[in-house]
């Protein structure tokens, strides 16, 4: 009886780890649900600054800059000056620049917006489920999706006014 409850007790340790283990890779190496360059971007279905709730879809045709952001991140409240000042550049072109909030409460985020003068749409993810559709890790995480709906280009790090403008250009100019 010793030896028998010994062997369930080594099983059970070896199912634990191995799905630690498979719990670790798909956190460092994604998954295959994950979109990358070139794939079509992930749906979202998120509550806006606006009161509405906001869909990738209502987005379709038009150029998108969809940065991952969060008041705890620096790099990502370094950041909004320039996401700013290119959607006052770029959005009478058809290009819609995207906050996506990670897991802050809206009050938080209405006081941020209030005091760095952010007007593009910003939407709110508490839960993280747009976060886990594009496997967004660190933040700030931009992607760049053409009007047809695929991802050009994803940038983890903070973006500055010159990268981001021509970023946004080569965007603009794959149509």
């Amino acid at each position: 009886m010793g030896k028998s409850k010994k062997s369930v007790q080594i099983v059970i340790l070896l199912a634990i780890i191995l799905i630690g283990v498979y719990a670790v890779a798909t956190v460092v190496f994604g998954s295959d649900e994950v979109p990358k360059v070139g794939q079509k971007a992930a749906d979202f279905e998120l509550l806006g600054m606006d009161g509405n709730v906001h869909t990738m879809s209502e987005y379709e045709g038009k150029a998108r800059v969809i940065n991952f952001w969060g008041t705890y991140c620096p790099p990502c409240v370094r950041e909004m000056p320039a996401l700013q000042a290119q959607w006052e550049k770029w959005s009478s072109q058809g290009v819609e620049i995207i906050g996506i909030n990670v897991g802050e409460n809206k009050m938080t985020v209405e006081n941020f917006v209030a005091q760095t003068g952010v007007k593009f749409p910003i939407l709110m993810d508490p839960k993280r489920n747009a976060v886990a559709s594009f496997g967004v890790g660190p933040m700030p995480t931009t992607f760049f999706v053409s009007a047809s709906g695929k991802i050009d280009h994803i940038r983890i790090g903070e973006l500055d006014l010159n990268t981001l403008d021509k970023q946004i250009e080569q965007l603009v100019n794959a149509k």
